[in-house]
Parts: structure tokens; sequence; C-alpha cells
């Protein structure tokens, strides 16, 4: 009851006692359980339910096979010294051919899978085809540096480097064309020839080359394809039938996969109708251009000493 009757104000609820004056005593502390206790009290029966586990082991067999996949046909490979050696006799490189160097080679930008992997149309996939693309200028500390320069300059903090992207070197396997001039050498006639020819077959096109081995000057020697109209050509065959290669005639180092005797053939029909090099009589193959250089070369360099 109110009190005075007229107060508007409800009485406060009697306190509650305090803890002091709680007779009761205080709870017992809870006993120490080890972790071999604990993990042997759990229930661990819902993790072996056919609901969970079938989902898990789907899930994970899933990410491990795309993995296996990106790894072995769709991962980029940026230079010829990437490529493992199980790859030789038994994988093709696909991609896009951006320099003609000699009229038997020409560097690669790899993109596996082309355009149904988004070369050439996704964002960060865009494949590079000016000079100003393939070549880079950019600065490194001295020693922060991992890769080889192609052009150098000192200066008191940095260096300059002038760095290429990433391409593999493809040399053409079977085949030897006319040699352009180098190393103090003069150009072999129908060298400028084959070079065009190369040019015009393979430059900025997609191409498809069945890699061998790595020669010693770092290049993928292989038989490389490309697509003109409706049919797949092979390169060297090509230039060997139109007289502007020959067979490799090395005794060691040559490759030719099973096309040789086809590369056999086709250079005979050329020496026949008298094509490209074959126009000549009495030619010079790029085999016998090569011996006798060095043989010159040899020659000066004893003259010189004496």
């Amino acid at each position: 009851m109110r009190w005075p009757p007229w107060s508007s104000i409800p009485p406060s609820p009697p306190s509650k006692p305090s803890e002091l004056d709680d007779p009761s005593p205080p709870p017992a502390p809870k006993p120490l359980i080890s972790w071999s206790t604990s993990l042997n009290s759990t229930d661990w029966t819902h993790y072996t339910e056919p609901r969970t586990l079938i989902p898990t082991i789907l899930l994970t067999s899933t990410a491990l096979v795309f993995a296996r996949i990106y790894r072995s046909y769709l991962r980029r490979i940026p230079e010829a010294a990437n490529v493992e050696k199980a790859w030789f006799r038994k994988r093709s490189l696909f991609g896009y051919v951006t320099s003609v160097g000699d009229a038997d080679n020409f560097r690669l930008f790899h993109t596996p899978g082309g355009r149904m992997t988004g070369w050439g149309w996704l964002p960060g996939r865009r494949i590079p085809k000016a000079r100003a693309e393939l070549r880079e200028r950019t600065w490194r500390p001295h020693r922060a540096s991992r890769r080889r320069p192609e052009y150098s300059t000192m200066s008191s903090t940095a260096k300059i480097y002038i760095v290429r992207q990433p391409q593999i070197h493809i040399r053409l396997a079977g085949i030897d064309a006319p040699e352009l001039a180098h190393f103090g050498r003069p150009a072999q006639p129908y060298s400028s020839d084959a070079l065009s020819f190369l040019t015009f077959f393979v430059l900025h096109r997609r191409v498809r080359a069945y890699v061998y081995r790595r020669d010693q000057y770092d290049r993928l020697v292989a038989t490389v394809y490309v697509r003109r109209g409706l049919l797949r050509r092979d390169v060297g065959l090509q230039m060997v039938k139109k007289g502007l290669a020959t067979v490799y005639e090395a005794k060691t180092g040559a490759e030719f996969g099973n096309l040789e005797g086809k590369y056999r053939r086709a250079e005979w029909w050329a020496k026949w109708w008298g094509r490209g090099m074959w126009r000549d009589k009495g030619g010079e193959s790029p085999r016998e251009y090569k011996t006798r250089m060095g043989k010159v070369e040899l020659e000066k360099e004893k003259s010189e000493k004496k």
C-alpha cells in the first residue's frame, strides 16, 4: 500500500540480501579435464556421415583435378628454359609468333588453350604485339635484379635494364635455311628470300610447335604447324618445297620426328624443278657455306698469329 496514499511513486522493492549475508557455501571448482579425455569424449560420428563425407571428397577431388589440368595444359610457359624434359616428343606448344629472327627460327608467345581460355580478348590475357610492348624499360637496383639484362648503363644508384617480355625461342626442326649476314660473315644467296617467306608465313599468326629438345642456344627444336585457310601446313616442309631450305645435314643434333623421308622427297623435287636456291647450278647449301666460312676464318686466325 502506498504511503502516504496520495503519493504517485511506487515504493521500492525490498533489497536482496548481499552475498556477504548469504549463508550458502561457494560452488565447488570444476575438475581439470585432460586434452585426450576431451577428444575421446567428443562425438565425431557426424563427420563420418555420408551427407558430410561425400561432398567433402567431391570438393577436394575437383580442386585437385583442376589444379592438375591447369599445371599440365593451361599454365603459360614464359621461356624455353621453363619447358620440362618430360614434354619433349610428347607435348606441343600453342602460341602467337611475335618476331622472326633468322630464316629458320622465331619467337613464340605461349598462349595455352588459345582463344577458348581467353587469350586475346579477356582482361589480363592480352597478347603483346607491338615492339614497344615486347620491350620494356625498367629501373632496378643492381643487386636486386635477377634477370639477365640485354642492355645496361651504370648510374650512381641503379642500373637501367631493357628487358624483353618472356618469349620462347623456336628453331625449326629438320631444315637448314640460307644464312643471313652476321658475325662478320656475308649473307648467303636466297637468305633474304627465305626470311621473307618465313615472315609472311608465320609472323603474327597462331602456330603449334611439337617440341623435340633444347639446343645449345637455349632454343626449342620443334616441328611447327600453321593454319593457312582450312589446311594445317608444316612450316619447315613448305620452305623445303620452295627451295628456301635444305634438309638438315649436320652429323649430330638433327631432329625430324618421323618426317625425314617426307623432307628428303620434298628436297629432291625442289632440286628437280630448280626452285629457290636450286635454281643456280652448283649452288652452295647452308651446311657447305658454314663449312667453307669456318675454314676461311680458321686460315685468317692462323695468318694473324704469324
